[in-house]
């Protein structure tokens, strides 16, 4: 596909601490890192060259691997291979954005026309190629510090004010800040005190080609589960952030209040049914203790109801997602939340908690609930008013699909483009005035 007129040719990402050849569900790569694979590979469709540069972190790592025809990701040799945590990371700044600088010196002047920086430690490398290289700078933060510290987990610890004044400044510098809402807009100009002009809101999207509705005895089947199970999933990183933890305690809070309303009998043959599917792996504060989700399970009584499953590729979550009976995201913080949308556009309803951006990804009552507060019984409530009630969910599940027909990362990436050019023309006409 050619190109749209006024489109840049060549766009530089930034994704300092997380790479879109890493698994999402493991370690730091989440819905970011689907974002930037999607997005990259749907503007390489329209002609525009794109070059992803991340952080290096094994010996094995070629300097350069294709992702798709017209995406290259760099890896870029900063501070030691082994994993680093996100709050070492910024003392290998100097040494990545070097780096990027060395490679753009490399080609001919203007190689790139704009650069998107994703999280603000991309950002720091952005700000400075900005101006070195005298194009536009897009910044797409992801999550914003000064929210996360006003909602932590229990077990999570803040962010520190360093990461605070990193984001003052890259937005303060920025041509563009994309925000995924138009509450994470309003909360980088209330916040961080940004240009209204310069923000911008464009909502992620899901792939609607690949997450369609199918057949959920097939789905349970591949997975092991009975037809006639009655599944909670998750699926996510395991850290207090996205508190998984609140699953777990709601799911002992159902069949509590089973016992409790209906009679022990009851509470036994909704246990013999009850699957808690969590899939994902340790990430952030979580892999301080990897083991902490089973070992709640077991103080909860869930020992063969809880089932824990490693990160899966996009393909294989689509049998997750089909063979769940409902997803729960009871997220402290979530800048959107694209497992919701992957869910919705499965058929399956979503329990989310109304924070962030699911207030959006979830339309409460039609295509899932949304969930104020993170108890156990609120929780519980919402689970069983959706997983046990079957004609809602077939109502819900309907509702669903056509929420999440509202999404896709072709208008996610139209949009994308559209704003490159918008801040391409602003920034050269700065230029053309000062000069």
């Amino acid at each position: 596909m050619v190109r749209a007129i006024g489109s840049p040719r060549r766009v530089c990402v930034l994704s300092v601490h997380t790479s879109p050849l890493e698994q999402p569900g493991t370690g730091d790569a989440g819905g970011m890192n689907v974002y930037i694979e999607q997005t990259a590979v749907r503007m390489a469709r329209r002609g525009v060259a794109v070059e992803i540069f991340t952080r290096a972190t094994s010996s094995d790592q070629p300097p350069t691997v294709e992702l798709a025809p017209g995406v290259q990701v760099r890896h870029v040799a900063a501070g030691p291979y082994e994993d680093l945590g996100k709050t070492e990371l910024p003392s290998q700044m100097c040494a990545f954005t070097a780096g990027v600088l060395r490679t753009e010196a490399r080609h001919e002047p203007d190689h790139y026309d704009v650069i998107h920086s994703h999280y603000w430690l991309s950002g720091q490398a952005g700000w400075l190629a900005r101006d070195r290289w005298r194009v536009p700078l897009v910044h797409s933060a992801h999550t914003l510090a000064k929210v996360k510290n006003a909602a932590l987990a229990d077990g999570d610890q803040p962010e520190p004010r360093s990461r605070v004044i990193g984001e003052e400044q890259v937005v303060a510098e920025a041509d563009r800040l994309v925000s995924n809402t138009d509450t994470e807009a309003e909360q980088l100009i209330t916040l961080y005190d940004a240009d209204q002009a310069r923000t911008v809101t464009i909502p992620p999207g899901v792939d609607l080609h690949l997450y369609t509705p199918g057949d959920r005895a097939a789905a349970r089947r591949s997975l092991d589960l009975p037809e006639d199970a009655v599944v909670l999933a998750f699926i996510g990183r395991i850290q207090p952030l996205k508190a998984p933890d609140v699953l777990l305690h709601a799911a002992a809070e159902l069949l509590a209040a089973t016992a409790a309303g209906e009679g022990a009998a009851a509470a036994r043959a909704l246990r013999e049914r009850l699957v808690v599917l969590v899939v994902g792996g340790p990430s952030g504060s979580g892999l301080a203790e990897p083991t902490a989700l089973r070992e709640l399970a077991v103080s909860l009584g869930l020992t063969g109801v809880a089932r824990f499953l490693p990160p899966m590729r996009r393909e294989g979550l689509v049998d997750v997602y089909r063979a769940a009976d409902l997803v729960a995201v009871p997220s402290h913080n979530e800048s959107f939340g694209l497992v919701a949308l992957e869910a919705q556009a499965c058929g399956t309803p979503v329990v989310a908690a109304s924070v962030g951006g699911l207030p959006v990804a979830v339309a409460d009552g039609r295509s899932g609930l949304l969930v104020h507060g993170h108890a156990a019984a609120d929780w519980a409530g919402a689970l069983a008013s959706v997983a046990l009630r079957p004609e809602y969910r077939e109502k819900l599940s309907a509702g669903a699909v056509e929420h999440a027909q509202r999404f896709s990362w072709e208008r996610t990436t139209d949009a994308l483009l559209a704003t490159y050019a918008d801040a391409g023309l602003e920034f050269r006409g700065r230029g053309a005035r000062a000069g």
